[in-house]
């Protein structure tokens, strides 16, 4: 069970325990020397709009009970993963962990292949889907590693910060 290339891998954790599980996967990396071969571990999370007295934007787990995992996948980081408390299992047939496709990882915006986002600072906005579809925007802000814009939009007549992925914006 040993791979040359660094793939996202995704682990099954008990519910409510994702962050736990990155926290303890990350001290692990440090206590082992594992950073060249456990290079990431994420739990993405989504902005949500919350109605009730003020419009209010919180933030919630895109895939409750997973934790994605950027590693080379050997007897090694295997059994680092697979042994941190709050851990079940991989996703994949049997023990057998599967990597995450070239699609599926666009699709979450995982794949940093060009640090140059599609737009700069100042530039005009619509966002594609989710809470905020057909909303236009002006860039505030470009996080290149996460692949996450800030755009400030129009809400109740007062501009306020937005956080979307590179993914659900493009240029006006």
């Amino acid at each position: 069970m040993a791979d040359t290339e660094a793939r996202w891998y995704v682990a099954h954790t008990y519910s409510g325990y994702e962050n736990k599980v990155k926290m303890d996967i990350e001290k692990t990396i440090e206590n082992r020397g594992l950073q060249d071969q456990i290079l990431e571990v994420s739990v993405p999370m989504l902005n949500v709009a919350k109605e009730g007295d003020e419009s209010k934007i919180t933030q919630q787990k895109m895939f409750p009970a997973y934790v994605l995992i950027n590693m080379i996948m050997n007897d090694d980081t295997w059994y680092v993963v697979r042994n941190t408390r709050g851990v079940t299992g991989f996703v994949g047939p049997g023990s057998k962990p599967v990597p995450l496709t070239e699609e599926e990882m666009a699709s979450m915006g995982l794949k940093i292949d060009a640090p140059n986002a599609p737009f700069s600072i100042g530039d005009s906005v619509v966002v594609k889907s989710g809470v905020w579809e057909d909303t236009t925007g002006i860039v505030r802000q470009i996080d290149h590693q996460n692949r996450m814009v800030t755009i400030n939009i129009d809400m109740f007549g007062r501009e306020t910060p937005v956080e979307i992925s590179f993914n659900d914006v493009e240029i006006v």
